[in-house]
């Protein structure tokens, strides 16, 4: 198995997924992009001793950007949003917002 921390890059910090934690104990990070779901989900077991319910993941694709007249694109990501066993908190990205 990978390196957990080249699998889960950073966790997203926005208002849906502030939502999402809050409300439902899902979790929202940006992952590589060729791993797995079986990858991410003992990745983040091990980087933060939880017990993971399930994973969802997406495939994000990078906008297209202008400055003047030179175009360029952002590089595409994968999303994965985490779903915690009830009772089970990442105390780090709790503190963090």
């Amino acid at each position: 198995m990978k390196d957990p921390r080249k699998i889960i890059k950073m966790a997203l910090s926005t208002e849906r997924s502030t939502a999402l934690r809050t409300g439902q104990n899902r979790y929202t990070f940006v992952v590589e992009s060729n791993a797995n779901k079986t990858e991410i989900r003992k990745a983040v077991e091990q980087l933060f001793k939880v017990r993971v319910k399930d994973v969802r993941t997406m495939n994000m694709h990078g906008k297209v950007k202008r400055m003047g007249r030179f175009e360029g694109k952002r590089s595409d990501w994968k999303k994965a949003i985490v779903r915690l066993n009830p009772g089970e908190t990442i105390e780090q990205l709790v503190q963090a917002t």
